[in-house]
């Protein structure tokens, strides 16, 4: 629960304007989680956030830029032991199967990991696709995720 609480919070803080932990609980709210304002407040430490301004006066929380690819690394390794169920891939195609409701966060952990041979991913509610160059990098990116799940 965790993981996928902390993965619905980074896409929260990319996707909207989050300015108070109030706001942050309410969206995760609206998602089906409910948390304390004491959990929010863990989540956040343990996810690095900060506030930025946002230009008008006002301040949001992010992520900053030179951790995002650590910060998806660390949550990746964590949400594949807790939530993968499976890899596959063809030809250039790979496909991650999760618990139901984690593939988006997996998605986006994905993507700020920024994998070169990555082009892009897709993600439903309990699978992701990911679309690489060709069939050699996508037995390379197959084998690197699933390394994650040992």
């Amino acid at each position: 629960m965790k993981a996928r609480r902390q993965m619905k919070i980074i896409e929260a803080v990319r996707n909207n304007l989050i300015e108070t932990q109030e706001e942050l609980a309410r969206h995760l709210s609206k998602e089906g989680i409910g948390v304390t304002q004491a959990t929010i407040s863990r989540d956040i430490k343990d996810l690095n956030l900060i506030k930025t301004p946002t230009g008008d006066g006002r301040y949001r929380y992010s992520i900053p830029d030179n951790q995002q690819s650590l910060l998806a690394s660390e949550k990746l390794k964590r949400l594949f032991s807790n939530c993968c169920l499976s890899l596959d891939y063809s030809d250039n195609i790979v496909v991650i199967r999760t618990l139901t409701g984690t593939a988006p966060g997996v998605g986006e952990a994905v993507d700020a990991l920024r994998i070169p041979e990555v082009l892009g991913t897709v993600a439903g509610d309990n699978t992701v696709i990911l679309v690489v160059r060709d069939a050699d990098a996508a037995l390379n990116v197959m084998e690197a995720l699933s390394s994650l799940i040992r």
